[in-house]
Parts: C-alpha cells; sequence; structure tokens
C-alpha cells in the first residue's frame, strides 16, 4: 500500500509521464534509491504502483509502501531501457532489485591447441584466440572435477612438468604407473599425446556416443586381428568414458542444449534455479538465493538473465522459463539476448511437454534449495542465540570476525582474520594483516597490532561491524586486546578461544574467566569450526608468504640479481625449479639478465647440486 502521506502527489506525477519506453527510480523518504525499473510505456506501468491497493506480492506491497518520489530517464527502445536498468541496478544496488551476489565471471575449461602438448586449465576469460574454450561451469571445483575425471580417464598428464622442457628428464613418475600416456618419456611422440588428448575433446565437445562408437569399432578391429591386449586396452577406455558419463543425467535427446531457469519464492528467502543442459544431459546447474525483501517478479526474472548471460558468456539458442516471466519480457529478452549472442536466442515459457517437465525440475529444485537453507539457517540462529546466551553478549552475533597469528622465526609474521556472517564463512571479507612495526616472535604484540589497525576501518562509511570478535588464545591475548580496545574506545565484545594440550578447542575465556562449552554441542562445533578455519587460513597464508620470500630470497645470493630480477625470473620460468633448469640463452631473454649473470645463475645452481651430493 502506498504511504497516505505522498499517494495523491504520486498519482498526479504517474499521470504526466509520457506513453514511451524508459526506467523509473523510486526514493525512500530519505531520497534513497530502493527500487529500479523498466517499462514499454513508462506511464502505465509506474501508475500501476499507486492505483492498485491489492497486490498479489506482499514484497511489493512493502516496497511501495516506502516510496516518497520517482524520476524517471526517457529512452528510444525498449532494448536501450534494459540495459539503462541493469546499469542502474548495478550502480545503485537497490533494496528492492535482485541482485546477484557474486560479481566473478564464470569458470571454463581451455586448452591451447598450438602448444606441442596441450594441456587443459581453468581460466574465468575467454579474450585469446588461439585458445579453445569449454563451458561456462558454475564454479571452480566442478571445472577441476572435469578435467581431473578426465586425466583419469583418458590418461593425460596431471603433473607440474612443462613438456616438451623436461622431456626425457624424468626417469620415475607414479603417474606413469597409473597410465598416464608420460610425454616425460623420449619414446611417447606428439602423436601418441594427441590420439588421447583428440578423445577428451570429442568427449568435451559431443559427449560420450561418438566417442565410444570409435573406441567400440577399434576393439572390434584388434580383437579380430588376434590383439588382444590391444582390445583390452579400448574396453577399459569404453568402461572409464561410461563411469565418467554416469555422472551426468540424461534429461533429454541427444543433441538437446539448453538452459532451464525457474524460481520459488517464500516471504524469508526466494530462489532462482539455473540448470543447464548439454548434449540431452543435465550437466550442471546453480541456485542464486535472495532475501525476502527482493521481489521475484517478470522483471527481476528479466534482470537475473541479464546478468547471468552477460557473466556466463555463452548463451545457448534455447531457454526454457517458468511463467513468472510475462509474453512481454519474454520477447524484450529474447532480442536482448539475439543481439549480444550474434544469433537468434529463443526463450519459451512451455505450459505443457517435456520442456515443462523441466521447468517443474528446476522449480522442485529451487524449492528444495530454499528448504535446505532455512533448515541451516534456523539451526544456525539457533546456535547463535545460544552462543549469545551462555557468553552474555547483548546480541545475537551475525557477523563474527576471528583472528590468529603466526609466524616462523622473525619474518613472515602474519595475522589471519576470518569472517562468519550467519553463521557461515564469508571468504570475501578474509583479511591478511602483515606485520609492519613488529619484527620480532611475539604473539601479543601481533595481535595487538593487527587488530588496532583493524580498527582504523570501524569509523569507514560502508564499513561491516562484527557483532563478535574471537582470539585464538588465552586469557593473556584476551587482556591485552582489552586494553587495546578501551584505549580505542571500542566496544565489540571480545572473547579468547582455548585449546587444551592436545590443541583442541576447549573453552572460550572472557574478562571474567571461561565459559565451557563442551557440552553445548552447536556451539561448540560451531567454535571448532571458526577456530580451525582462522588457523588454516593465517598459517596456509604464512607458508605461501614463506616459500615466495625463500625463493626470492635465493636468488638474490647471486651477483647482479636484486628482488626485481628475482621475481621477474620466477614469473618467467614458473618457479625456482624452471630457472634452475633453463639453458644460459633461455634465462638471457629476461629482461636485465646478460651472459655474465646468466653464467651466475647457473654456476650458483651447479655448486648447490655439487655440494648435495
Amino acid at each position: 500500500m502506498v504511504n497516505s502521506k505522498y499517494a495523491n502527489a504520486l498519482k498526479e506525477k504517474a499521470a504526466l509521464l509520457p506513453l514511451c519506453p524508459g526506467v523509473y527510480i523510486m526514493h525512500d523518504s530519505s531520497g534513497k534509491i530502493i527500487y529500479v525499473g523498466k517499462s514499454r510505456k513508462l506511464r502505465n506501468r509506474v501508475s500501476q504502483y499507486f492505483n492498485n491497493t491489492d497486490f498479489k506480492s506482499v514484497k511489493t506491497d512493502a516496497m511501495t509502501s516506502k516510496i516518497a518520489d520517482f524520476e524517471y530517464i526517457v529512452c528510444d527502445t525498449e532494448i536501450e531501457a534494459l540495459s539503462l536498468e541493469n546499469s542502474l541496478i548495478k550502480l545503485h544496488k537497490p533494496k528492492y532489485n535482485v541482485k546477484l551476489k557474486d560479481d566473478k565471471s564464470y569458470p571454463y575449461i581451455a586448452i591451447n591447441l598450438n602448444d606441442e602438448y596441450p594441456r587443459f586449465f581453468m581460466t574465468r576469460s575467454r579474450k585469446d584466440k588461439k585458445v579453445k574454450y569449454f563451458g561456462p561451469y558454475t564454479s571452480t571445483a566442478t571445472v577441476y572435477g572435469v578435467i581431473s575425471a578426465m586425466v583419469k580417464t583418458f590418461g593425460l598428464p596431471s603433473c607440474r612438468h612443462s613438456f616438451p622442457k623436461d622431456k626425457g628428464k624424468i626417469r620415475h613418475c607414479i603417474y606413469r604407473q597409473m597410465g598416464c600416456v608420460s610425454p616425460c618419456l623420449e619414446s611417447v611422440s606428439t602423436e601418441d599425446y594427441m590420439l588421447r588428448l583428440d578423445m577428451a575433446l570429442d568427449f568435451l565437445a559431443n559427449g560420450s556416443s561418438s566417442l565410444k562408437i570409435d573406441l567400440q569399432n577399434k576393439m572390434n578391429t584388434a580383437s579380430e586381428n588376434e590383439q588382444y591386449e590391444l582390445a583390452a586396452v579400448f574396453r577399459d577406455r569404453i568402461r572409464a568414458i561410461d563411469k565418467l558419463s554416469d555422472k551426468q543425467k540424461v534429461v533429454a535427446q541427444v543433441g538437446v542444449e539448453r538452459d532451464v531457469i525457474a524460481t520459488h519464492s517464500e516471504s524469508e528467502i526466494s530462489a532462482i534455479t539455473a540448470l543447464y543442459i548439454r548434449d540431452g544431459k543435465l550437466m550442471d546447474s546453480e541456485t542464486e538465493y535472495f532475501s525476502g525483501g527482493e521481489i521475484i517478479d517478470s522483471s527481476a526474472l528479466v534482470t537475473y538473465m541479464c546478468e547471468l548471460y552477460e557473466k556466463r558468456g555463452y548463451i545457448p539458442k534455447e531457454i526454457e522459463v517458468s511463467s513468472v516471466l510475462t509474453e512481454e519480457d519474454s520477447a524484450l529478452l529474447s532480442k536482448w539476448l539475439s543481439e549480444r549472442a550474434e544469433y537468434k536466442v529463443k526463450i519459451n515459457i512451455p505450459e505443457k511437454g517435456e520442456k515443462a517437465k523441466l521447468v517443474t525440475m528446476a522449480e522442485e529444485n529451487a524449492a528444495q534449495k530454499c528448504h535446505e537453507y532455512k533448515s541451516s539457517s534456523s539451526r544456525n540462529e539457533m546456535t547463535l542465540a545460544r552462543l549469545a546466551k551462555i557468553t552474555g553478549l547483548e546480541v545475537v552475533p551475525e557477523r563474527i570476525e576471528a583472528f590468529d597469528i603466526s609466524n616462523i622465526g622473525n619474518e613472515n609474521i602474519v595475522a589471519g582474520m576470518v569472517v562468519f556472517v550467519d553463521g557461515k564463512p564469508s571468504k570475501s571479507d578474509y583479511r591478511l594483516f602483515k606485520m609492519k612495526s613488529q619484527k620480532s616472535q611475539d604473539d601479543y604484540a601481533s595481535m595487538r597490532e593487527a587488530l588496532k589497525r583493524h580498527l582504523t576501518h570501524f569509523d569507514d562509511e560502508n564499513a561491516k561491524l562484527p557483532d563478535l570478535i574471537l582470539l585464538d588464545g588465552g586469557k593473556a591475548h584476551l587482556s591485552v586486546i582489552s586494553d587495546l580496545f578501551r584505549e580505542e574506545n571500542c566496544f565489540v565484545p571480545l572473547l579468547g578461544m582455548v585449546k587444551d594440550d592436545k590443541h583442541r578447542t576447549r573453552a572460550l575465556v572472557s574478562e571474567d574467566g571461561e565459559i565451557d562449552i563442551l557440552q553445548e554441542r552447536d556451539v561448540f562445533a560451531l567454535i571448532y569450526r571458526i577456530q580451525e578455519e582462522v588457523h588454516r587460513y593465517t598459517v596456509g597464508s604464512m607458508n605461501k608468504s614463506k616459500r615466495k620470500t625463500e625463493k626470492t630470497s635465493v636468488l638474490e645470493n647471486i651477483k647482479g640479481i636484486g628482488p626485481a630480477k628475482a621475481k621477474e625470473l620466477l614469473s618467467r620460468f614458473g618457479g625456482l625449479a624452471g630457472v634452475k633448469n633453463a639453458t644460459k640463452e633461455e634465462l638471457m631473454s629476461v629482461k636485465g639478465i646478460n651472459e655474465e649473470t646468466a653464467l651466475d645463475i647457473i654456476g650458483y645452481f651447479s655448486d648447490k647440486r655439487g655440494q648435495n651430493k
């Protein structure tokens, strides 16, 4: 319902709008943008908000009750209005518009076929014309999973050696015993390698059907010629491909390629699920969650799909969508996607048949994901509420930050900060603090430096303030940081995470004493997870920094090599091992490395090898 204070003025203003395409921008009483929409006829669409008092959506009703004013931008075409709407949503992030939570582009499986021994790798970019791309996929985990499965199935190398540079240099390799085609052997030709690679490429491009037929024919031919060992090799490959294909559910006819998108909305949470079907098989899927305030209507679905295909890059020729999408928006979206893809993209809203069943499957997936999310969130809420009660917190800690210190000697001293929001890790908020003033091993002083630097950001306009800060340490750590908080007038609750003599989580500690959590199963599990995560993140980051420092410092022992040249050498040759194995000519190809320095590098590592014998 429209706020009665502004209702008449808004109705009169909407009645004066032109009947043409454009974008409308809703503001609340403070002037903040709360919703952005687009319409083919601005006057008709905007007037609906102020003339209709019986909205079907509770969320739309909530949004209209907050509108105090609006502005609009006239566009020449609907496509122009759609593009402008997307840009404004990304810019202002209005409360009631749907927003994709992750701005990263989608990952692809890629391979450069111009290499002598091409290998699959993950990338988020599709800019290199020399590279062949497969995907996109919904996560890097999916990409690496597919690459790993193909490597094992087709006997491709999974080691870190570089070919042909390392060819003939590896005497013993466990991967060779596990069925790798072994390009490290002089006896393995590029042709042998490409034969296996072609099978993998065929599988990625066309699925298993054509590949299995080819292998079946080769197995039969080998068997007829009494080459039974070779026939057994082809048989085993067919079985491996069947196993790889079993992971993909057949949902349509062979050769069918389409995306299926559907929604599910509830008062507390909504979800949009996308299913990606390639060669008739469900290859991948993803679900995006939205808060109870975000309106999931036809306009929202258009916004979601525009952002989705901007990030995915690849657009299929056919997309099935649930009936939330209107026929008008379907036609507009089809035109917009077709212009981007440079071929006809058809959007269907099926009512019956195979395609309607796929939409129902996507809707059921979205509903199930919402149920799982609510169950998980409900349990987390109860756990956080219990944590607040037993520790005496004034509010349920929705945002928890945890700190740990790690060091080796007086170098590579780091403090790690992990963040849990609603009981779940928020990895985009993780931070690493490399010590600036603290130059020696002193965990208390290092923790103080890290927290003092962190507190300086609390006054930032967009700062996300924690409800609780946890320290990986006992009473002494807590005392040092409590003193700092008093000095800085910081009133964020502070607790220490105490471990037993076997380095296992045991209790929490406040300034008033220890708080036993061993009998609080869910609270204990949460604190244990946070303590392990901050330790993993901090130690892992420290070790990474240490390895980088060690590699650089080793090279800096060589005459004529400073930090900049050391970094360039490591980058060019992919690490210290590559530098050690590089020829004089290869070393001299690096900027700033002359013949004398190249010989000094070779001599340095030759001497080292001699000393280690």
